[in-house]
């Protein structure tokens, strides 16, 4: 039992760890970028901590019932998705980065031109309102969810290989999520924490916006280019 105990606690541990993997992060850092405060970025890196540990138990316990391996071409199809969706993320940050220095210039058009100023209706650092809470939460779960379906296979093996039982390896891969909700709970509170600070000017969190953008965009596709040649075998 001791030993299953510790098991556990070494799951949970590189849970936390996991978190810390560069995909991961600049994947997170384009949603934190948005929405930069200390306590909203750790909520997001909750959600998308949850959406992970999701994909684990459905996929990773399904493979464990049924006593299958993930092949290595499948797993492959699952890491292009995420170097996809780290494209998508990156292209998104940058469009919002564009919009928001647009719309700081027509601020300042309405305060410094002929047009008389109205203002503009914002949050959080001047941003325009344009999410609500439910779309934001949304976004960091499917994240989440689509880079647990790309480690949900060499985590069932590993389990399978230390756990005695199912449900022993179910309850591994669930300290393992908890370890990555934790983790990237409190990576993404970091992020956000100095963003507070320096992204109330609109000039600087487009500048954030812009760099996690490009950041993942990159990331995307020196990622994802070997993989693409492997699933289509050139």
């Amino acid at each position: 039992m001791s030993s299953l105990i510790t098991g556990w606690l070494l799951a949970l541990a590189l849970g936390v760890r996991h978190a810390s993997e560069p995909d991961h992060l600049v994947a997170v850092s384009t949603l934190v970028a948005d929405a930069p405060t200390a306590r909203r970025a750790a909520t997001l890196g909750a959600i998308w901590g949850l959406g992970h540990s999701l994909a684990l138990l459905g996929v990773g316990g399904g493979l464990m019932i049924l006593h299958w391996q993930l092949s290595d071409r499948l797993a492959d199809v699952f890491e292009l998705i995420v170097a996809a969706m780290l494209l998508v993320l990156g292209v998104r940050s940058i469009q919002a980065a564009l919009q928001l220095r647009a719309a700081e210039r027509k601020h300042v058009f309405h305060a410094h031109g002929s047009v008389p100023h109205r203002g503009l209706h914002t949050h959080g650092g001047g941003r325009p309102h344009r999410h609500d809470a439910r779309r934001r939460a949304r976004r960091p779960l499917v994240v989440g969810l689509v880079h647990g379906l790309a480690g949900s296979g060499a985590l069932t093996a590993l389990a399978l290989a230390n756990m005695p039982s199912l449900g022993s390896g179910l309850a591994y891969i669930a300290f393992f999520g908890l370890g990555s909700v934790l983790g990237m709970a409190a990576l993404s509170g970091l992020i956000g924490a100095p963003l507070s600070k320096f992204t109330a000017r609109n000039p600087v969190q487009v500048a954030a916006l812009a760099t996690t953008g490009a950041l993942s965009f990159a990331v995307g596709i020196a990622w994802g280019w070997p993989l693409l040649l492997r699933v289509s075998g050139g």
